[in-house]
């Protein structure tokens, strides 16, 4: 296909666009070969579309697009342009090798998911893929670059996925993929899944934000361009010259911020943020000083990361000051250098020359310290839930910033104990640890660390090992898997024996004794899940580092199979017992509506397969689906009919200042629009501000709109809002 037929074809983004912005940061770069890199994804995807029925070609250069923004390299975005044409096509990574050479087959191979192996279980499937992709980064950081430019475009149109894969894909996204964009220091990016994820997980609460926001944007916008002119005319005095941003919080980061101050919309000031971007680093501790001067620095809430870099190279000084309006402001402050790496993060760090050659920042592998600890504790798990759960937690993790009494720096999640730092240091030093000295003086093993904290271990030659009671307060996956790994060896019988136990419990369940039969198919799986003997299969379920279901689900599957089909059956063969709901096409169903998230005709509805109690309708949004999408097999359709004569329980909660006759005018509201109250209790704090929560009926969602906002009217009224149920 010829340059000028593929340019033709109607997608929003253009290879030409790109290609311009490639020569704004690298006019030297080789073209020809992204122009053919182009050509041969949009063959292998010409008959592709995508959720949306767009031409499957438009996300590749939406990913292409995400990659220049970020400055990356020719290989990179040639990659990001094929990233699929493996896993989605007929294409195989032999030919992608042999046309586009070893480098671009290598990142191509790194984004590719396993999809080629049979796995057990979904879950299994995902440990497994992320297992593959870890294993990439470490070999090329861009891996996961591309990885990240693929997924935010998948965000940008997650809405034409179907509600259950929606729901994973964005606690997928907040769980994992933000916590990685975080530790890369790619903050644009993570705002951006951030916001996303929260649209499609609570799209109620996002747009209630979203319209909250743009309310005050215009006052806000004004109040941050009079901070500005303030804060250049004072520093000019002294002459510094600076540049000024002001940048406002996105959705989630306010979010996150009432979720766990447990405050209102209304409650939170500091929705926008100012840089102040320095020539020197010397310039930027001046500006503090003169910023401290002229405004009160808030106690507490100063961070030095320029003498103390943050694993992502992240640096800036960090302070919130009381402006003499009396609003709290956060201010960072950082040179040009620094402000690059902020918006690029670890990106800005890797460079390429055109041959391939990798240019790194000297101190690069150092900060990827944290993907050495994720390799090396993985080699450990084996069961995918238990992979996933510590893959979650390590990248979540905040940082604290502690010492060696030789002063080396050893950076720890935030809650990190003595025993974590212990293990930190070697292996042997946490199982001979039996004290430690923080600041010169001794302290309990499970102190938790702050930063600065001077750490010293005291290790003795005669300990008889880790005791089990550090599992309940070390932070770390590293000193976790290495203290049940101390254990495993220590006891090993045992937990053979507990092994075997737990799994002909889980038999029971199955109706299925222990048989030669079952005995030479545990010694036939022991290699596909990666133990060399039963023995050893049976030690992993002893010290629940292997869950018994996993081995059952490959022992028994065609029970596991019936079973499922079984609950389907008993579901299917009750009676409804209430109007207002087909389920797939049926409307002669037992169903009931959840608790959780009080449905109501006009939101988006799904059901679940319940055991032995019908279908249970959720909201598409409703928290709780999240977990039972998991479970595919028991998500069916459902839809409204018949609802005319019909009211359903709803949650709303009132947020206002307390009046004479407030109660009696919400009453005369929820009366004249035939709502009824099912239940109400409300409470008055010390500023004089009334918190109502009333459970009452409506006939739908327009007429709970109406309701909501009828109330939203009523003097003193700042916030009325749905909210979730049990």
């Amino acid at each position: 296909m010829l340059r000028e037929e593929v340019s033709q074809i109607d997608i929003p983004v253009k290879i030409e666009t790109i290609i311009d912005k490639i020569k704004d940061y690298n006019a030297e770069a080789d073209f020809d070969f992204l122009w053919r890199a182009y050509i041969f994804s949009q063959e292998a995807h010409q008959n592709q579309k995508r959720y949306s029925g767009a031409p499957y070609l438009s996300h590749p250069l939406e990913v292409a697009d995400i990659l220049v923004d970020l400055n990356m390299d020719i290989t990179t975005i040639a990659a990001g342009l094929l990233h699929d044409v493996v896993e989605d096509t007929q294409v195989s990574l032999e030919e992608i090798n042999n046309i586009f050479g070893e480098e671009v087959a290598m990142l191509v191979n790194g984004v590719t998911k396993l999809s080629k192996i049979s796995f057990q279980t979904k879950e299994e499937a995902q440990a497994e893929n992320f297992r593959k992709m870890f294993l990439a980064i470490a070999e090329d950081i861009r891996v996961i670059l591309i990885k990240l430019a693929d997924r935010l475009d998948n965000m940008r149109t997650l809405k034409y996925m179907p509600a259950p894969k929606r729901l994973l894909k964005a606690q997928e996204t907040l769980d994992i993929y933000v916590s990685i964009a975080h530790r890369l220091g790619l903050y644009q990016v993570k705002w951006e899944l951030e916001d996303l994820s929260l649209l499609n997980l609570n799209p109620r609460k996002y747009r209630e934000l979203a319209k909250n926001v743009a309310k005050s944007r215009e006052e806000r916008e004004q109040y941050i361009e009079f901070i500005k002119k303030k804060m250049e005319e004072e520093l000019k005095k002294f002459g510094i010259k600076v540049r000024i941003q002001g940048r406002p919080k996105n959705i989630y980061s306010i979010y996150r911020k009432m979720k766990e101050q447990e405050k209102y919309f209304f409650q939170i000031l500091d929705l926008m943020a100012i840089r102040i971007i320095c020539n020197n680093i010397t310039d930027c501790y001046a500006s503090l000083g003169l910023l401290h001067s002229f405004w009160k620095p808030m106690p507490g809430r100063f961070k030095d990361y320029i003498a103390m870099p943050k694993s992502n190279m992240y640096q800036s000084l960090h302070t919130t000051v009381i402006t003499s309006e009396g609003e709290p402001l956060e201010v960072q402050i950082r040179t040009e250098e620094m402000h690059r790496t902020a918006e690029y993060g670890i990106a800005a760090h890797w460079k390429y020359k055109e041959k391939g050659e990798s240019i790194k920042d000297s101190k690069f592998e150092e900060r990827l310290s944290w993907l050495r600890q994720i390799l090396d504790w993985q080699k450990e798990l084996k069961d995918p839930r238990e992979f996933m759960e510590n893959l979650r937690i390590d990248l979540l993790q905040y940082e604290v910033y502690t010492f060696t009494p030789k002063g080396d720096v050893k950076i720890l999640p935030l809650g990190s104990t003595p025993v974590d730092f212990a293990y930190s240091i070697h292996t042997e030093i946490g199982h001979h640890c039996v004290g430690a000295k923080v600041n010169n003086r001794i302290v309990p093993l499970d102190r938790k660390l702050s930063s600065g904290d001077i750490v010293e271990i005291i290790t003795s030659k005669t300990s008889e090992g880790p005791s089990r009671d550090w599992l309940k307060f070390v932070q770390t996956s590293s000193a976790k898997s290495r203290i049940k790994g101390w254990f495993k060896k220590e006891f090993k019988a045992e937990n053979i024996e507990k092994g075997r136990t737990m799994l002909l419990k889980e038999l029971e369940k199955f109706r299925t004794p222990w048989s030669p039969e079952l005995e030479k198919k545990l010694a036939d799986i022991c290699q596909s899940m990666g133990y060399t003997d039963s023995d050893s299969l049976l030690e992993a379920v002893g010290y629940k580092k292997l869950n018994p279901v996993q081995l059952i689900n490959k022992l028994l599957p065609q029970k596991k199979k019936e079973e499922e089909i079984q609950v389907k059956e008993e579901a299917v063969k009750e009676k409804r017992i209430e109007k207002g709901v087909k389920i797939d096409g049926v409307d002669n169903l037992l169903i009931q509506f959840a608790k959780c998230c009080h449905p109501v005709p006009g939101d988006g509805i799904i059901g679940y397969i319940t055991r032995g109690r019908g279908v249970t309708i959720h909201r598409v949004e409703c928290p709780n689906l999240i977990n039972l999408a998991q479970d595919g097999e028991r998500i069916i359709k459902a839809e409204w009919y018949d609802t005319e004569e019909s009211y359903f329980p709803v949650n709303i909660k009132i947020i206002a200042t307390d009046r004479k006759n407030l109660l009696s005018d919400i009453s005369m509201v929820l009366s004249n629009l035939k709502a009824e109250i099912k239940y109400i209790n409300g409470v008055t704090d010390k500023n004089n501000v009334v918190i109502m929560n009333l459970t009452i009926e409506v006939n739908s969602l327009d007429h709970l709109k109406e309701i909501l906002a009828r109330l939203k009217s009523l003097a003193g009224v700042k916030e009325v809002i749905r909210t979730e149920g049990e």
